[in-house]
């Protein structure tokens, strides 16, 4: 068996572009005394784009990759799948200039897990944004000679990461805290 099929690539691909696509314009390069108006005359900035790709797709990419390969160590079948209708919110949001940033560009069909292998599996999404963000800190911690587009790149994954962490270990349906923390206190109190 595989460990990544190549489906699974091209949905990488197609959550990494749209993820991209979507977060373009919220991590600007440049500084705020930008011409408003050569922004929309000059077309689409594709080195906003690739940048923002770089920031906001790892941290969702690999947070996905978080729970698949911790499945697949525990014995699980997992597979990850693109979730269209989340990326078309997320683009609906941005063209309708929401402000707001609301995405789930996919997520991992585990199957056959027992309660213990669910809470795990669920643990390790947040865990590797914790692990993102602290990784972040660090670099930031020592950025002396640091280029400004690098520390740029820290500063965001780290906040991105951050946010990734925070929300997803809530313990709201459908989040990854409630599939942590609500069968864990069931586990533990018998409930």
């Amino acid at each position: 068996m595989a460990i990544i099929s190549l489906l699974e690539i091209l949905y990488i691909v197609i959550a990494t572009l749209v993820t991209g696509y979507i977060f373009t314009g919220i991590f600007p390069l440049r500084g705020s005394n930008k011409d408003v108006l050569h922004s929309y005359t000059k077309g689409f900035d594709w080195s906003e784009f690739w940048f923002s790709c770089l920031v906001a797709a790892p941290g969702i990419i690999l947070h996905e990759m978080g729970h698949k390969f911790v499945a697949m160590f525990l014995g699980l079948s997992a597979f990850f799948q693109v979730s269209y209708f989340g990326l078309f919110f997320g683009v609906l949001l941005k063209l309708f200039g929401s402000g707001f940033i609301l995405l789930a560009p996919g997520y991992v069909v585990i199957s056959g897990a027992s309660s213990w292998q669910g809470i795990i599996t669920a643990f390790f999404g947040p865990f590797v944004n914790l692990l993102l963000w602290i990784t972040a800190m660090f670099f930031l911690s020592k950025q002396k000679g640091m280029t400004r587009r690098t520390a740029i790149f820290w500063s965001l994954t780290k906040e991105v990461n951050k946010w990734l962490f925070i929300f997803n270990a809530l313990p709201i349906p459908p989040l990854d805290g409630s599939k942590v923390w609500i069968p864990l206190f069931s586990l533990v109190f018998g409930i």
